[in-house]
């Protein structure tokens, strides 16, 4: 009883994690406020658009509420976190495309398209447009490392590859960025 007393700020993860399993809501809670932040600022970084970031975040917050009685623990719950924003981020991004098509054919793209073409200003941001258009695999691995600060070894858990193949995608991207940021004028 007097564990339960504690203060929320004062638990774990590990102890939230256990609580919020059993159905604790109030754990559950404040597990969410702890992480949300880390959970929107990976999401901002794969797609580039704070709404978008915002709905990823959300849906992976949905996603955590169903999802927390299968994490076992056998790894950092950010590792758990970050592949779960991924897949988020990835699924936003296929409805993305499908929806696109789907304007696309009804005529209707014209109308729309006019949100996003600003010119990018920010040497930073136009780079970072341009990992969002690299092949899935790369331009998670980039985010990752560069984006989050994650070594290779931990890419490569969050992605669930290896550690070389992790290597090989920044390889292949940093190739990549290059011919893409100087047909852009960038380099």
């Amino acid at each position: 009883m007097t564990a339960m007393m504690l203060d929320d700020s004062e638990a774990s993860d590990a102890e939230l994690i256990g609580r919020a399993r059993g159905g604790d809501r109030g754990a559950f809670g404040k597990l969410l406020e702890r992480h949300y932040g880390f959970v929107y600022r990976a999401a901002y970084r794969w797609c580039g658009r704070k709404a978008d970031a915002e709905d990823i975040a959300q849906d992976v917050c949905v996603r955590l509420g169903r999802a927390i009685r299968d994490y076992q623990g056998n790894g950092a719950f950010t590792t758990w976190l970050y592949a779960m924003t991924l897949n988020a981020s990835r699924d936003m991004m296929r409805k993305r495309a499908r929806d696109s098509a789907k304007t696309e054919a009804f005529g209707t793209y014209a109308l729309i398209a006019g949100q996003g073409s600003a010119e990018i200003q920010d040497p930073a941001e136009a780079l970072w447009a341009a990992v969002r258009m690299l092949p899935d695999k790369q331009r998670d691995a980039v985010l990752l490392v560069y984006g989050e600060g994650l070594s290779h070894a931990a890419a490569a858990v969050v992605m669930a590859i290896s550690e070389a193949t992790v290597s090989w995608h920044i390889h292949e991207a940093k190739k990549r960025l290059k011919l893409l940021m100087r047909s852009a004028g960038e380099v």
